[in-house]
């Protein structure tokens, strides 16, 4: 599954109140950048990332909404992580 493809008309799962757009129509495939995981040119593995829609994705990657605390975001970031992985398990997306 093309998990980038996948993300398309799904609902934000970043949730960053008062920033989320919620239109299903921005929504990309959001990667979470560490160290380990990602590096110049690299992005991390598309299960390590959320659906959100294009203002909170503009919020993680800094591009706006840059006086949002960074640690905020990233928290908001990573439970957007769990809740994308849950949905795509829940819909049996995800083989173990």
């Amino acid at each position: 599954m093309n998990l980038r493809n996948a993300a398309r008309g799904r609902e934000c799962q970043v949730r960053l109140v008062g920033i989320c757009n919620g239109n299903p129509d921005t929504t990309v495939l959001a990667h979470y950048r560490m160290s380990g995981l990602n590096g110049v040119a690299m992005k991390p593995p598309d299960l390590i990332a959320a659906y959100a829609c294009s203002s909170c994705h503009d919020a993680i990657d800094r591009r706006a909404h840059v006086d949002l605390d960074r640690d905020f975001v990233r928290l908001a970031h990573a439970e957007g992580c769990f809740r994308t992985i849950a949905i795509l398990i829940g819909e049996n997306s995800l083989k173990w």
